[in-house]
């Protein structure tokens, strides 16, 4: 399904190749240019990203404890293998990492770009991520550009949208636990013997 708008109508292309025009203003043409068409990598592609990474950099990390990308870069840091970069220009350092003011900052270029910017944000982020040559972005649970998803993969990057590299790490590593905490106290997995 496509859709094409003028200031006045709304015309879509629906999948059985007819094709209808809507008052732009109307419910059901904004119903239908909020209709989230862009699919991008399946879980076994997801799986094969994270497994190929060696670094990640999380754009717009916090030193807040009770925001999100503090508790990314946290299970990151503890769970995984990879080099962990945070990126924040008002930061200095978070989980006693070096904080990054840019991407272009960077040590080295990171397998996995991370963000945690709003939607509006992400095509700039794209445009950095191309600059500095790094292959995927990742955007994280609940962050929605279909646009920019769009846009960065006619840039050549793969691109994961409104996914938490946490939540998806941790499913393909078992260490997926009630509320996303690895308390270690249950656990389905047999103790070696």
């Amino acid at each position: 399904m496509s859709t094409a708008t003028d200031e006045s109508t709304t015309v879509t292309q629906l999948p059985n190749g007819l094709s209808c025009e809507l008052p732009a203003d109307s419910p059901l043409a904004r119903l239908l240019r909020s209709q989230r068409t862009w699919v991008g990598p399946d879980a076994k592609q997801r799986l094969g990203i994270l497994q190929r990474a060696k670094s990640v950099a999380i754009v717009g990390a916090s030193s807040n404890p009770s925001r999100a990308s503090y508790f990314v870069g946290t299970y990151l840091l503890q769970s995984s293998d990879y080099r962990v970069y945070f990126v924040n220009p008002n930061a200095d350092t978070i989980l006693g990492q070096p904080v990054y003011k840019s991407l272009a900052d960077l040590p080295e270029v990171p397998d996995i770009v991370d963000v945690f910017r709003k939607p509006s944000d992400i095509p700039s982020v794209i445009d950095e991520v191309v600059a500095i040559g790094s292959p995927t972005v990742w955007v994280q649970l609940g962050i929605w550009n279909e646009d920019a998803a769009r846009y960065g993969e006619e840039k050549g990057l793969t691109v994961v949208m409104d996914r938490c590299i946490k939540i998806e790490h941790a499913r393909f590593n078992g260490n997926l636990y009630l509320f996303g905490f690895d308390t270690g106290v249950i656990s389905a997995r047999k103790t070696a013997r």
